[in-house]
């Protein structure tokens, strides 16, 4: 996904006809001078060293749309990642506290169960003419 910007510099600045070698100067070569405010006329040298600039525009622009989509893709997959691990992480804490929580339930069951045989035994200290 190559950004806007990017995109439409990339367009305008491509040489159509000069990479041919034609001598024609193509219309975004003529846009391309007057944004850099050169004279429209030169000499084949200097024409030729403006299209070899261009070609190293075109190609650059080309090379960093590259590593922006590619830079992209790996933010993308590590950001994933990323998700994915935090989303485990806290799965697994909330399995640990389920656990702390069920062990504490069957610890206070059996609590409470010791409680209600040690309120028995008492009551059964406390009045022993009481015969079942």
């Amino acid at each position: 996904m190559e950004s806007e910007g990017i995109e439409s510099n990339r367009k305008r600045m491509k040489p159509d006809s000069r990479e041919e070698g034609d001598g024609a100067v193509s219309d975004s070569e003529m846009a391309q001078r007057e944004e850099f405010g050169m004279s429209v006329a030169g000499s084949e040298e200097v024409e030729l060293s403006i299209s070899q600039i261009l070609g190293k525009i075109d190609r650059f622009t080309e090379m960093i749309s590259e590593l922006l989509d590619s830079g992209k893709a790996v933010f993308k997959k590590i950001s994933d990642d990323y998700e994915e691990r935090l989303i485990m992480i806290h799965k697994e804490q909330m399995e640990k506290w389920q656990e702390e929580i069920r062990e504490l339930r069957a610890i206070d069951a059996s609590n409470e169960e010791a409680s209600a045989v040690l309120h028995n035994a008492t009551y059964l200290l406390q009045n022993p003419h009481v015969d079942s």
